[in-house]
């Protein structure tokens, strides 16, 4: 039971919003009682805690599942994109902005996880894409690893990119070729642009 309630919590937090969402609303979503939850989870901000951290080692399990399929480090990127957008429920920033307001401290735990697994993999990334003429030989690893890890969080800021404006999508996807485009070599870059003219 433990488990159905954080996998719905988890499910209605992406959908509506961490804030926007009460213990009566899960309960009520999945015809238990308010009592059933809480004998599992003390209070709210325990069942949020538990849920960005099996939100988060789902998707740290799937990204090395991507990486392990050995694909080359630009088609990489755009496949872990789509994955981390599908489980983030694609166009709603909404809850990012409403775990960072209303739980700060859970938010900025799950941003240190975020940068120790994110770093690893994209210097690894970067590393794999010098090997192959890919990427320029002469990128700082560690300084780029870090450009594109505050860029990922600062667009999922909705005071910044308004998403009546832009859309989550759109924005994911310009970013990723903003990165790109500052590393790749001409060999990368024409592979960059036969994935985009591939997606369109």
């Amino acid at each position: 039971m433990k488990d159905q309630i954080l996998n719905k919590a988890t499910e209605m937090f992406l959908t509506l919003g961490f804030k926007s969402v009460t213990m009566d609303d899960i309960a009520s979503e999945m015809g238990i009682s308010k009592k059933t939850i809480y004998q599992h989870f003390s209070n709210k901000d325990n069942l949020v805690k538990d849920a960005t951290t099996n939100l988060f080692e789902n998707i740290s399990c799937g990204i090395d599942e991507i990486i392990l399929a050995d694909k080359d480090p630009i088609e990489e990127l755009f496949t872990i994109k789509e994955f981390v957008m599908q489980h983030l429920k694609d166009e709603n920033t909404s809850p990012i902005y409403q775990l960072q307001k209303y739980y700060p401290k859970i938010h900025k735990s799950l941003m240190i996880k975020q940068f120790d697994k994110m770093g690893t993999c994209v210097i690894d990334n970067l590393e794999k894409g010098i090997q192959l003429g890919l990427f320029r030989k002469d990128i700082r690893k560690e300084l780029i690893s870090r450009f594109y890890f505050a860029g990922m969080t600062s667009i999922k800021d909705v005071e910044l990119f308004n998403p009546k404006e832009f859309s989550s999508k759109t924005v994911q996807s310009c970013y990723l070729e903003y990165h790109l485009r500052g590393i790749c070599t001409p060999k990368g870059t024409i592979q960059l642009e036969t994935i985009i003219n591939t997606n369109k």
